[in-house]
């Protein structure tokens, strides 16, 4: 679904709109930072698919990196430090980007974890090999960062479910990605147990060979900045043959449009990815997005998850005057409420049983989120999400567990989503364009 482009539209003449928009929703609009950034994006559209910041040594696509800031570059450095994946150096090359949130700093005020993005590109005489190999940098990478200061490694993923199965007591469906716990990853084996009672061992190398979806995640503790963070590195993995072909283990190879690379030097093993990237990668990504923006429109409604799919959809697809609105929400207090839904998550990662994440480090997350809340907020919407997020902290310094942690889990989040999907959603059909898009991809969802 492309819409129609908008770069032909004077940026001063677009900028009424947005403001009448968002002075009747309430939204606090930046008129010369939102004329900046529709006058660059428009006069980028000409120019090469890629920049190199020299002075933050960083890299990505031109309108990703129109949302970059370099603030925050050490961190996330120290953190990419902790979730790259390497191997042996003339074998295993990459390149290391922020994605998501982490990606769009200068707009993302209140960003959720730290997400990674990964290209890393094997040579090997045969795909099996370079599958043996992805499987190893992986075990390695889980097994290095399995606990430490100020981290501890959560779960990995790496091939799919050969069937309807159980695996750990939980039903699985065939195709879906297997997840695998640090104790399976150090023992290279998991169980599943099919429908007839039978039951199967499959080892991580066998689950290499059809990677799929392969992700690694962990908690991070800040201590000079009193935070705790979910991180997690997906890794687009590709085979490297003798005859310099490169080819995704998993099927497809990633587009690059949201992701900014923090080693200048990568640009060589990016730039030899990317050649073999689709000629229609861009409409791809547009249109994986667009399925992701049904899926919380309808069956996992998050308006929040959805409206930044959409931000990325719109700018990239030139329907940038609705961009430029829904940029501006990315700012507004409210949105407070969407990381501190992420946090609660992380909480509960930082406070399971045998972590080695300090009790004190969740004290202060609860208690900085707290003081957000109470910045950002007023009247019952405060004193509900104060309330939720207290008797949370309570509940997880006791590091209790079954059903009273998962209560107190499940009441804080419910509380917190329904804040954010009334905020998120109210602010986007208040939009008139933004609200047909919404109805156009409710109905194709066949949803509300």
């Amino acid at each position: 679904m492309t819409p129609p482009n908008e770069t032909d539209v004077s940026p001063d003449d677009d900028l009424a709109r947005i403001v009448a928009s968002a002075a009747r929703l309430g939204v606090q609009l930046d008129e010369e930072g939102a004329l900046q950034w529709l006058s660059a994006i428009a006069a980028d559209a000409d120019s090469d698919d890629h920049i190199v910041e020299h002075e933050s040594g960083t890299f990505g696509h031109r309108v990703s990196m129109l949302d970059f800031t370099p603030n925050d570059l050490e961190r996330f450095r120290r953190i990419g430090a902790v979730v790259e994946v390497t191997g042996p150096d003339g074998v295993v090359e990459g390149a290391l980007a922020l994605s998501g949130s982490a990606a769009q700093s200068k707009i993302q005020s209140f960003p959720g974890d730290c997400d990674y993005f990964q290209r890393l590109n094997i040579k090997a005489d045969t795909r099996e090999e370079a599958c043996r190999i992805m499987a190893d940098c992986m075990r390695a990478a889980a097994r290095r960062t399995a606990t430490g200061d100020p981290f501890e490694f959560l779960e990995g993923k790496l091939g799919s479910y050969p069937a309807d199965c159980l695996h750990g007591g939980v039903a699985r469906k065939k195709g879906s990605p297997i997840t695998w716990t640090p104790a399976e990853i150090e023992a290279e084996r998991i169980e599943l147990t099919h429908a007839d009672g039978s039951v199967q061992t499959l080892t991580w190398h066998e689950a290499a060979l059809d990677p799929g979806w392969c992700k690694l995640d962990w908690v991070v503790a800040d201590p000079a900045r009193k935070a705790l963070s979910n991180a997690s590195n997906v890794i687009d993995v590709t085979w490297e043959a003798p005859d310099g072909e490169i080819v995704a283990l998993d099927g497809y190879l990633d587009a690059y449009f949201q992701e900014v690379y923090l080693d200048a030097d990568a640009m060589p093993t990016f730039a030899k990815v990317a050649k073999f990237v689709s000629d229609d990668a861009l409409d791809e990504y547009v249109d994986r997005l667009e399925d992701e923006v049904r899926k919380y429109l309808t069956k996992q409604v998050n308006y929040g998850k959805a409206a930044k799919r959409m931000y990325n959809i719109f700018r990239l697809s030139g329907r940038h005057l609705d961009a430029a609105y829904v940029r501006e929400l990315f700012d507004e207090p409210a949105t407070i409420l969407y990381q501190v839904w992420s946090l609660i998550s992380t909480l509960d990662n930082a406070t399971q049983p045998g972590s080695s994440i300090p009790i004190d480090s969740v004290r202060d997350q609860t208690d900085t989120l707290v003081l957000q809340v109470i910045e950002m907020l007023e009247g019952d919407e405060e004193t509900e999400i104060v309330s939720a997020l207290l008797s949370l902290r309570r509940t997880l310094e006791g590091q209790h567990t079954g059903e009273q942690r998962t209560a107190e889990l499940e009441a804080a989040q419910t509380r917190v989503i329904n804040l954010v999907n009334t905020f998120f959603r109210e602010k986007l059909e208040g939009v008139p364009t933004i609200r047909e898009y919404i109805l156009a991809m409710q109905s194709a969802a066949g949803g509300a």
